[in-house]
């Protein structure tokens, strides 16, 4: 194989680290979404889906999923017409839907999430974009704040109800400790093929 230059490959001049979409969700859907919660559905959040075991070094939450039925077949629609919108404005990822169901997450006092990727190896390998949207008004808790790590600098994420925050599932982020309160949102991930 020779090398080569590829100096006339097309560019991204409108990538973004992550995009917000405020007030996405009205205050009667985030009241529906609400209330799909069910307290003996919870469980506490695993390292990544498909993994087996926890860390407590690294995520402390309960989470509960929703799942692909007809009833909540508006909001898979909604999100999922988002996410294409995003990525044909922002990212060129080749991309084939949700991958798995839409997970609601849970952070009462002391929860966290600390530095992450959403993409990795085996199960998460075929992650393209993240979807976190908020479901708590920020009078609710305190603490709680969704973090990118952008080079050496951390930039906070809108935090306002409803709000759509989407971003590349290979962009480090976090959720810092709940001090006060519980903050809830809904987490999706949208996968494609493997980068090549």
């Amino acid at each position: 194989m020779s090398v080569t230059f590829p100096f006339g490959l097309p560019q991204n001049h409108n990538f973004s680290q992550f995009i917000y979409y405020h007030n996405f969700l009205n205050a009667g859907e985030i009241d529906i979404v609400r209330g799909l919660w069910q307290r003996n559905e919870e469980v506490e959040a695993k390292l990544n889906s498909g993994e087996e075991g926890f860390d407590d070094a690294l995520r402390k939450t309960k989470v509960a999923f929703i799942e692909p039925q007809k009833e909540n077949h508006w909001l898979y629609e909604k999100l999922g017409s988002l996410a294409i919108k995003c990525n044909q404005e922002r990212y060129g990822f080749e991309i084939l839907g949700f991958h798995y169901n839409l997970q609601l997450a849970k952070y009462g006092e002391g929860d966290f999430f600390n530095w992450h990727l959403d993409f990795g190896v085996g199960p998460i390998s075929n992650r393209k974009l993240s979807i976190s949207v908020q479901l708590s008004d920020p009078s609710e808790y305190e603490g709680g704040e969704l973090q990118f790590m952008i080079n050496d600098e951390i930039i906070n994420a809108p935090k306002e109800k409803g709000t759509v925050i989407i971003f590349p599932s290979f962009i480090m982020h976090r959720v810092t400790p709940i001090t006060k309160g519980t903050r809830q949102s809904i987490v999706g991930w949208i996968a494609g093929p493997p980068y090549r």
